[in-house]
């Protein structure tokens, strides 16, 4: 049952882009390791790896709509946003990850 809860909240890359663009308050958070990212990445992304998320939540600003990102979406950016979630953050991940926002 949870992980249809996960599923239904993926975002559209072109709601993600048209939120960007309308300058509401979100960031995407790619959760790919630093070489994935630097082979290609959203150019709006932060790269923090899947495995190091948890520590990082005392630095996000709660006030922001995370978007969690990875290669194909659905596998570790799913993951991310519940991570995010669990840490009382708004999040959804990236609906066909990072290829999909260039196709």
């Amino acid at each position: 049952m949870k992980k249809a809860i996960i599923e239904q909240e993926c975002i559209a890359s072109s709601e993600a882009k048209e939120k960007l663009m309308a300058g509401n308050t979100i960031q995407i958070i790619d959760v790919r390791s630093p070489e994935e990212f630097a082979e290609k990445h959203i150019s709006e992304a932060i790269n923090i790896p899947l495995d190091e998320l948890e520590h990082f939540l005392s630095k996000l600003d709660k006030s922001l709509f995370f978007v969690t990102a990875c290669g194909k979406g659905g596998g570790r950016s799913s993951k991310g946003a519940e991570i995010l979630r669990e840490g009382g953050f708004r999040a959804a991940w990236l609906c066909g990850g990072t290829f999909g926002w260039f196709d």
